[in-house]
C-alpha cells in the first residue's frame, strides 16, 4: 500500500510520521513544492524507523509528482494560512488555484486514489477538489469532524476526569464556528454525557471547541498540526485496512438531511473504497435547525468559489 501527502508542513510532516510510526502502509510520500523540504523530513522521519522499530519508508519529493504514482490513499494539506488584510475571498482564490492544481497532478498519477483534503477553508477546498477531480464522491471528502470530536472528547475527559478512550461523540455541519454539536449522541463508556455533566458546563465545552483552532493560534501564534495530522493519519488507516470506522467527516450530499450539492460534515462509514455509507441520524427540530444554519453558511462559502470560476 502507498500513501501520498502533499504539503510538508507541520500538519502533512506529523500524518506522514503517524503513517509511518503505525506502518498503515508500506510507503508513504511527501510531497512539497519547495525545494528540499519534503525530502529533509521524509528522511528524518526515516531515520527514526530503527528506533521505533517500523518498516514503512517514507520519499520526500519537490513537486515530482510522478514519485506519487498509484498511491492508494493521497492526504492534500496544501494552501496558505490566512494572514492579515487578507480577505475570506483572497484566500479562496489563492486556496483553490494550488488545491486544483494539486488535485490535477494526483489524478494523473493515481486516478483511483481516495483523496482526503485538509487544506483549509475546509468545506470549501474539498468541494474544490470534487470538481477538479471529476471522480465519486466518496472518494473525495474532507477531514474536520475526526479533529473536532477529538477537541470535544479531550475537553469532556478533563473536566470529568475520565479516560479519553470512552467518550464517544459526533459533530455534524460545517468546520469551526458553524459546527453543530449532538450532546444527545455524546456517551462515556455508554453512559448519556448529559447525566454525567450539567449543561452549563457541556455548553461551555461545546462553545470551546467551536473555536479551538483559535484557541491554539492565540497560544502559539500558528495554526494546530499534531491533532489534525493524526485526525488525517487516522482516517487514512480506516481507508487502508478496511476497517468501516463511523467517522464524522466533510462528505459531498445529495439528499441526505434534506440536502443536495453541498459539502458538509455527517457521519459516514469509511473503508476500502472510501465512503461506504453516509449515516443518516435522526435528529430533532432544534438539530435540523442547527445544521441547516451551518449548511446556509457552508453554501455561501461554496457560491464565492463557484461565482469565481476557480475550477474551471
Amino acid at each position: 500500500m502507498k500513501v501520498t501527502v502533499v504539503g510538508a508542513g507541520n500538519v502533512g510532516a506529523t500524518c506522514a510520521d503517524v503513517l509511518a510510526h503505525r506502518e498503515i502502509a508500506n510507503e508513504v510520500v511527501l510531497l512539497d513544492i519547495k525545494e528540499g523540504f519534503a525530502e529533509g523530513k521524509a528522511l528524518d522521519i526515516w531515520q527514526t524507523a530503527p528506533i521505533n522499530l517500523y518498516d514503512t519508508r517514507t520519499v520526500g519529493s519537490t513537486n515530482d509528482y510522478s514519485k506519487t504514482a498509484d498511491s492508494d490513499v493521497v492526504v492534500i494539506t496544501s494552501g496558505l494560512p490566512r494572514k492579515p488584510g487578507m480577505s475570506r475571498d483572497d484566500l479562496i482564490a489563492t486556496n483553490a488555484g494550488i488545491v486544483k492544481t494539486v488535485t490535477e497532478n494526483i489524478v494523473k498519477y493515481s486516478p483511483n486514489a481516495v483523496i482526503i483534503i485538509v487544506s483549509n477553508p475546509l468545506d470549501v477546498m474539498t468541494y474544490c477538489a470534487y470538481l477538479t477531480a471529476k471522480v465519486d464522491s466518496k472518494k473525495v471528502f474532507g477531514m474536520a469532524g475526526i479533529l473536532d470530536t477529538a477537541r470535544y472528547r479531550a475537553f469532556l475527559a478533563e473536566e470529568l476526569n475520565v479516560s479519553p478512550k470512552d467518550i464517544q461523540a459526533v459533530l455534524m455541519g460545517g468546520h469551526g464556528d458553524t459546527m453543530v454539536p449532538l450532546p444527545r449522541y455524546t456517551t462515556v463508556g455508554g453512559i448519556p454525557v448529559t447525566e454525567l455533566i450539567d449543561a452549563a458546563k457541556l455548553d461551555a465545552i461545546i462553545e470551546r471547541t467551536k473555536v479551538g483552532g483559535g484557541e491554539i493560534v492565540k497560544l502559539l501564534g500558528t495554526s494546530a498540526w499534531y491533532a489534525p495530522g493524526a485526525a488525517a493519519a487516522q482516517m487514512v488507516e480506516a481507508i487502508i485496512r478496511d476497517q468501516r470506522r463511523v467517522f464524522p467527516v466533510c462528505a459531498w450530499l445529495q439528499g441526505e438531511y434534506g440536502m443536495k450539492d453541498i459539502y458538509l460534515g455527517v457521519p459516514v462509514i469509511l473503508g476500502k473504497n472510501g465512503i461506504e455509507r453516509i449515516i443518516e441520524l435522526d435528529l430533532n427540530a432544534d438539530e435540523k435547525k442547527l445544521l441547516e444554519e451551518s449548511a446556509v453558511a457552508v453554501k455561501g462559502v461554496m457560491d464565492v468559489l463557484d461565482n469565481m470560476n476557480a475550477t474551471a
